[in-house]
């Protein structure tokens, strides 16, 4: 069923970070007192849990976004920088105790418990409920927990594991410890990397049969974009992401088509403007400036009394005086990577003075200063994260159409999303065998810089990186280069995991 109501969103307190394993089931305030679910409205009520968890600054509004892109060759550190992070820029001083790590671990298995201790409960809440609307709300709340705990299984097995090859091997790759329930016997060990995947393809083929849209609901009467709960297209948007992880080629494309096809969605044009007080900003800046955009899928809904982390802080250190950045972005994006044209590059960058005695002034990352409504509370650097975007989805469709040989219908979506943010470009983009994967790549780091992909891309792609000094930069890490495939690109298994009483957890070579 599609959703009718869009959930009030409420205000949950996350529980602390104490239990010895994050497969532990916890945190007790997400739960009722007696550990039971008895209605309908406690259903719903632990779905708003779910959806609250992610708000998390572990998660998407902090630490799953910012460390995989801060850990690699995007951003560098400058002097006199408060040290937030530098244990993973530095990259050889990652531990399997990083408290940052730690938080994501813990955060997304959070997430999965949560999940599970709706799924266990609903059947019975379901065999006392007669009224139809409401047992089509409980088969609701069982798509959104579906989906949830796919999404947060992909983003544990993203981080914590090997690069799927698809090889025929990927059944001997450790993945992740699997969970299907609140309260089970289920031993504390990691499932195969097929095994975990397939895990998530189960989870989103259950919450596709739930959340799809009714026949009556179409682009002309139903607004899905800048939503912030799941349905059916967020579930096309993740299988496109887990199949492109999965170099399932034809599924990517399936998936990512379904989404850019369903006329729901349209690119953010940086050629088009509106009014923000009382300033022309272009729609692309808007998205960035309001939380609102018509290629939003899905992002994290925050309200002034009731927000996550603040993705800005350490691209600005605002405080209402001057900027102190901990980091800033690298000179080869800046000045290597965009065309003359490319209006992104005025639209999420913007070269300050900053209030360091050595006054360094440099392009700073401005699209997460924060959404307008809350800096004009003096709440900064808080903009709601956006987990999922059709620029994504070209981007995905691109790279499967060129593993599959199909350099025209990728230059087509190359061309579509540079057509978007252009200032103006030419009708097409020649892709060959020789360029298209280079192209993709500039893509990827263009369109998606700091929003957590990659880490994870040159982990698949089995691409190292070098950085050399810039500016102002820290001498520790500035100077560093990484060979493709070294441990570091799958993270340590945080090692309260793997001396939890009763685990089996195998460690990452990253943990040795």
């Amino acid at each position: 069923m599609m959703i009718q109501k869009i959930k009030t969103y409420a205000v949950l307190t996350a529980a602390a970070f104490t239990l010895s394993s994050c497969l532990d089931k916890y945190p007790e305030d997400s739960i009722p007192s007696d550990g039971a679910l008895t209605t309908v409205s406690e259903v719903n009520e632990a779905i708003i849990g779910i959806y609250a968890s992610f708000m998390s600054s572990s998660l998407y509004s902090g630490n799953l976004t910012l460390l995989p892109d801060i850990q690699t060759d995007l951003v560098y550190g400058v002097n006199g920088n408060t040290g937030v992070y530098g244990d993973v820029w530095r990259w050889n001083d990652i531990l399997s105790t990083n408290p940052e790590i730690e938080s994501v671990y813990g955060a997304l298995y959070t997430v999965i418990n949560r999940c599970n201790f709706v799924l266990d409960r609903v059947d019975a809440v379901r065999a006392a409920t007669t009224d139809d609307e409401e047992l089509d709300l409980l088969d609701q709340c069982c798509g959104e927990a579906y989906f949830a705990r796919a999404l947060a299984y992909s983003e544990l097995i993203k981080c914590f594991c090997e690069a799927y090859e698809n090889d025929g091997k990927d059944g001997e790759r450790p993945g992740v410890v699997l969970t299907k329930h609140y309260k089970g016997d289920e031993p504390m060990r990691r499932a195969s990397l097929e095994d975990s995947y397939k895990f998530v393809l189960d989870d989103l083929d259950k919450a596709a049969e739930l959340l799809k849209l009714e026949d009556d609901f179409t682009p002309s009467n139903t607004q899905l974009y800048s939503t912030g709960y799941f349905n059916e297209y967020t579930i096309y948007a993740l299988r496109a992401r887990v199949s492109l992880y999965m170099k399932n080629w034809e599924d990517a494309v399936k998936y990512a088509t379904e989404v850019i096809d369903s006329g729901y969605y349209t690119l953010t044009s940086c050629n088009q403007y509106t009014t923000v007080s009382g300033s022309q900003v272009n729609l692309y800046q808007y998205m960035w400036a309001m939380d609102v955009s018509t290629e939003t899928i899905w992002q994290i809904t925050f309200t002034i009394n009731s927000y996550g982390g603040a993705l800005g802080t350490v691209f600005a250190n605002y405080d209402n005086t001057s900027y102190r950045p901990d980091y800033v972005p690298a000179y080869w994006v800046l000045y290597d990577l965009y065309d003359s044209n490319d209006l992104r590059t005025t639209s999420i960058f913007g070269e300050v003075t900053t209030g360091y005695s050595h006054g360094l002034t440099w392009p700073l990352l401005t699209k997460y200063f924060g959404n307008l409504s809350f800096t004009s509370n003096n709440i900064y650097g808080v903009t709601m994260p956006k987990v999922f975007r059709l620029s994504e989805q070209y981007l995905i469709r691109a790279e499967a159409y060129v593993q599959q040989g199909d350099y025209n219908s990728a230059g087509k979506d190359i061309t579509k999303l540079r057509t978007a943010r252009y200032s103006s470009y030419g009708s097409s983009t020649s892709m060959t065998a020789d360029n298209a994967m280079d192209i993709i790549e500039q893509e990827r780091v263009k369109e998606l810089y700091m929003e957590g992909f990659r880490l994870h891309d040159l982990k698949r792609w089995h691409k190292g990186f070098e950085r050399e000094p810039q500016e102002q930069s820290l001498s520790n890490g500035s100077s560093l280069k990484v060979e493709a495939d070294d441990p570091l690109f799958v993270w340590p298994i945080p090692q309260h995991e793997l001396d939890a009483p009763g685990s089996e957890i195998e460690p990452n070579e990253s943990n040795k």
